[in-house]
């Protein structure tokens, strides 16, 4: 792929990390096709590119950065094929240059208490729409010899955080995923990337983290509870969408992309500490973070029931009276 301008199409396009990467390329600009299941927000998101976009012409006579917006859920094969149709005729047959897979969410909470539901929804837009939408524009990059697929992970597809455990076996499996695929497509000349975000300021957290009282009315209640808190106080020290939408343009730009893009930087640390630190002291600061110890759970004071033993003797039979005795 050349530096030049690029098509690249976008999903979870109508807010957070999705939104933000779609601006900043079409004002870099490519032509950004960004995609959601909200019509009211893909509205709002064509008209606010339009402005700055044309506000760029002005300073720019040549910028050739364009935006356009399509209807698209992950998780529905037939929006999918009908995404695909609108492509081709926005690209005149060509198909895309690069394909950002962005879209996801996650339900909070601790792992035995997530329903079932919860768990397949989850990996129904995380991993199998990821994929789904992937398989549905591989084949005019495959018959071009040049792609790119761009993956949105996270640093919770490396490292496991207590009550992200579903979302996060959800991004390790995004990890593996492309990691094959970066293996199997590059004879075809498709790059496939991964962007890994840490702490980021999007309603992420914030709509995950309403789901913990719902689901933990048990003995994980208190401990979700000041979880909650510490949650919404450390927010303060998230970085900008824009930090990965940033990367994700080097991501697009770059003759050859690395591998994973960690963003912003300072996550780094948080996985290498992951790696240096004994699994121990490691679960204990996890623990720590999680509230999860004997008083949160109620169990302070309290010793566990022992079962009592059972009897195992058989009952003695009673020798049977003689007929001369009975008589």
């Amino acid at each position: 792929m050349s530096n030049s301008s690029k098509i690249v199409l976008i999903t979870g396009a109508t807010a957070g990390i999705g939104r933000m990467t779609a601006l900043h390329l079409a004002k870099l600009g490519h032509h950004v096709i960004a995609t959601g299941r909200k019509p009211v927000e893909l509205v709002k998101l064509r008209e606010e590119a339009a402005a700055e976009l044309a506000a760029s012409r002005l300073r720019e006579p040549s910028h050739s950065g364009r935006l356009d917006t399509l209807l698209l859920d992950v998780t529905s094969s037939g929006s999918i094929a009908a995404a695909v149709l609108d492509v081709e005729k926005l690209t005149q047959g060509r198909g895309l240059d690069v394909l950002v897979n962005n879209a996801g969410f996650g339900v909070l909470g601790p792992t035995s208490e997530i329903s079932d539901s919860e768990m397949r929804r989850q990996y129904e837009t995380n991993v199998f729409g990821l994929m789904n939408v992937t398989r549905a524009f591989l084949p005019k990059m495959m018959e071009r010899r040049a792609g790119r697929i761009i993956n949105v992970s996270s640093v919770g597809g490396r490292i496991t955080l207590p009550y992200f455990g579903v979302y996060n076996s959800t991004k390790y499996a995004v990890e593996s995923l492309s990691d094959a695929m970066r293996y199997e497509l590059r004879p075809f000349g498709i790059d496939v990337t991964m962007i890994e975000p840490g702490v980021i300021r999007t309603n992420f957290e914030a709509t995950a983290v309403t789901n913990l009282q719902t689901l933990a009315d048990g003995p994980f209640k208190v401990a979700v509870q000041k979880y909650e808190q510490m949650s919404k106080q450390a927010d303060r020290f998230a970085s900008n969408p824009i930090v990965i939408a940033k990367a994700i343009a080097r991501a697009v730009k770059a003759r050859r992309p690395a591998a994973r893009y960690v963003a912003p930087f300072s996550t780094n640390f948080v996985i290498l500490f992951a790696r240096l630190f004994p699994t121990r002291v490691w679960d204990w600061a996890m623990r720590k973070v999680a509230f999860l110890n004997t008083k949160t759970l109620g169990l302070a004071g309290t010793a566990p029931a022992v079962p009592q033993p059972v009897d195992m003797t058989l009952p003695v039979a009673k020798p049977a009276e003689s007929r001369a005795a009975a008589n």
